[in-house]
């Protein structure tokens, strides 16, 4: 029976009622079937268009031929969407996948895309059929690769876009916030310097003597000399800006308290701005001063939006060394630089758990030769596994340090070294029984619906396929360090004709 009620006709008949037929398919095109006595019956199954198998087929490994019609094998995907595995048309077999990779269980999913005849063999009379003739077993081992190759690709790309959808949530929080300052500060700045302007033509009313010209000049050149003063803790700051208002407000300055926090944040000091005082009288003293805040203020507004700015830019350079670091065949790869990068994408996962980064960068130098490619997926894999695997307000250490090659005396030289870098959560670690599989196609310790399985799969193939190096993990409760070594020369495991 099929799903939604559409009738799926299995007759169970002997090998020869179908032989006629199964000569016209590609695995038997050259089988004597006289020599198959001991194989059958089989399986004549009748599938009609749109009708679901149910997915674990008895028996549940089994393999089949399709006389006519189509069939699409799907597998199903945590998020509850299903990826195409193959499809197999007249006179083509599946399901030899599982079982020649010795899987115990393949909960796919066999749909008729159009009305499918097919002839089904148990798994006792596949193995026969392999072991026996020889053209049989070539069209199957030939199948398998093609499928194998197909999926390869198709994992690939699947936590391509996984990684994609990474880059783009980063993307999405890092740049909202300083997008969102520079917006704020914009409409601020444009208000002050219509406050600054009539400020300004309320205090060139009356000429100024040079003492009082002498005085303005020192506080502006002051005020111009940067963004920000010196950093001092909450209850320092609370207290000088106390300070500062009630000395204003003695002064007769009007907006005492509004414009107190502005001057400390600048950096003026009481004794700094006696000098106005004293040359001023206190209404001209008041103007003086809230026009000094709103210049300062203004100053401020502006290093916002430059600091928002440099901000954005730095994320298009991380965005940019992220997405690019696979267009040239050989290069000089700063592994510091690939780290920070991907902390910069990850910055808002990183806040919003309050996970506090420890960097021990000791590599020197931390440049690799290489012709390898995507080594900020390992970065994002593996730092993004630490986030999930942490609890809040912890913290996570990245360091780097470099190893000698594993010979000694005159080949030592000869490009043997490495640089490791390891990356440590504290989290609850990884079950023992699991720890053996972490690097399998599909195997996850997330919740379902968390994780695909691929990411650590994908990380193993980069670092050891592209770059030549090597990736360990000791984790116990508490405690998880992935550690990755990479050669410095890795010209050496380049193509021919790529360096």
């Amino acid at each position: 029976m099929g799903e939604g009620g559409q009738q799926v006709e299995i007759e169970t008949v002997p090998l020869q009622a179908v032989a006629d037929e199964l000569r016209l398919t590609l695995p038997f095109a050259e089988t004597n079937f006289a020599d198959l006595a001991g194989i059958g019956p089989v399986d004549r199954v009748k599938v009609p268009a749109g009708a679901v198998v149910k997915e674990t087929w008895a028996p549940s490994h089994a393999y089949a031929v399709v006389l006519d019609g189509e069939i699409r094998v799907d597998r199903p995907e945590p998020d509850g969407s299903r990826a195409t595995v193959s499809l197999a048309r007249k006179g083509q077999g599946f399901g030899e996948a599982p079982m020649l990779i010795g899987k115990t269980h393949s909960p796919m999913i066999i749909e008729a895309v159009q009305e499918t005849i097919l002839v089904r063999f148990s798994e006792g009379d596949f193995w026969k059929l392999m072991a026996c003739c020889p053209k049989f077993r070539k069209v199957v081992l030939g199948d398998m690769a093609q499928r194998l190759q197909a999926y390869q690709v198709e994992a690939l790309h699947r936590e391509k876009l996984i990684s994609l959808g990474t880059l783009a949530a980063g993307l999405m929080h890092e740049l909202h916030n300083p997008g969102s300052a520079a917006k704020r500060a914009s409409s601020q700045l444009r208000l002050n310097l219509l406050r600054l302007q009539q400020l300004s033509l309320r205090f060139s009313d009356q000429p100024k003597n040079h003492v009082q010209l002498d005085c303005m000049r020192s506080l502006l050149e002051h005020t111009m000399k940067g963004c920000h003063a010196p950093a001092m803790s909450t209850i320092e700051q609370s207290e000088v800006e106390e300070s500062m208002a009630e000395w204003l407000t003695s002064a007769g300055v009007e907006n005492a308290f509004s414009i107190a926090p502005a001057l400390v944040a600048i950096g003026l000091r009481q004794e700094e701005l006696v000098c106005a005082r004293d040359a001023f009288d206190a209404p001209n003293f008041s103007d003086a001063l809230n026009w000094l805040e709103a210049l300062v203020s203004s100053v401020s507004l502006v290093c916002t939006i430059e600091e928002s700015i440099t901000r954005v830019s730095e994320l298009v350079m991380a965005v940019k060394k992220f997405a690019y670091d696979e267009k040239s065949p050989a290069k000089k790869l700063d592994v510091h630089d690939s780290l920070q990068s991907t902390l910069t994408i990850l910055g808002h996962k990183l806040r919003i758990k309050g996970i506090q980064v420890d960097k021990e960068f000791a590599a020197n130098p931390a440049i690799i030769q290489t012709c390898g490619y995507s080594l900020s997926q390992v970065w994002t894999n593996l730092i993004d596994n630490a986030l999930d695997a942490s609890p809040a307000n912890a913290k996570i250490r990245i360091e780097t340090w470099t190893e000698p090659g594993n010979v000694a005396g005159p080949e030592a030289s000869a490009g043997l070294d490495k640089l490791a870098v390891c990356i440590e959560d504290h989290g609850a670690g990884i079950p023992p029984d699991a720890l053996p599989h972490i690097f399998e196609a599909f195997f996850t310790t997330k919740p379902q619906g968390s994780g695909t399985g691929l990411g650590l799969e994908i990380v193993h193939r980069i670092v050891t396929q592209k770059f030549g190096g090597t990736i360990d993990v000791k984790s116990e409760p508490g405690n998880t360090r992935f550690i990755v070594r990479l050669p410095f020369n890795g010209l050496t495991y380049c193509a021919p004709g790529a360096r």
